[in-house]
This record gives C-alpha cells, structure tokens and sequence, in this order.
C-alpha cells in the first residue's frame, strides 16, 4: 500500500528536523501546506510533484554534505550562542 503525501511528508520532516511551516515554504511556497494536509486537504498532482521533488532533492544535497539546514532561524541562532551548534 501507497503511503499518502502526508505520511511522507511527516517522514521527511522527522528526519530532517524541519518545521512544518518551513517544509511548505520551502517545497511549495505555501508555509500552511503540511497543517492544511493534517486538516483533510486533497493535494493535487502538481503540488505532490513538487512537494516529492523537494524531498527528494534536499535528500541528495544532504548526502553530498550540501544540505543548508533549514529551519527557525531564531532557535538556530539562539543554539548557536549557546554554544549548542547548529
């Protein structure tokens, strides 16, 4: 069985520790998408072509260690000070 967008979405996330609002932002330029999806809407063919080919980008820039990390630059930058690390 298929996994929907959602599932995979919500994987991706976990994995890459990004927030939800930035993934959409990011992949579709639409920062509600993923809490939209949570509330039962129906992606279209493009917005899964483009959320997918995100996904999978930032997976291969990750792997050749070009991945910028994404995510609240305020906590990032707020870590940082810390001490804690990116």
């Amino acid at each position: 069985m298929e996994r929907s967008l959602l599932q995979r979405i919500e994987a991706f996330l976990k994995e890459s520790a990004m927030p939800p609002s930035v993934f959409g932002r990011a992949a579709v330029s639409d920062p509600r998408l993923v809490a939209d999806l949570r509330g039962g809407r129906e992606p279209g063919r493009r917005l899964i072509c483009r959320a997918e080919h995100f996904m999978n980008t930032w997976r291969a820039e990750q792997r050749a260690g070009r991945a910028e990390p994404l995510g609240d630059r305020r906590a990032r930058a707020a870590r940082n000070a810390m001490g804690v690390g990116a």
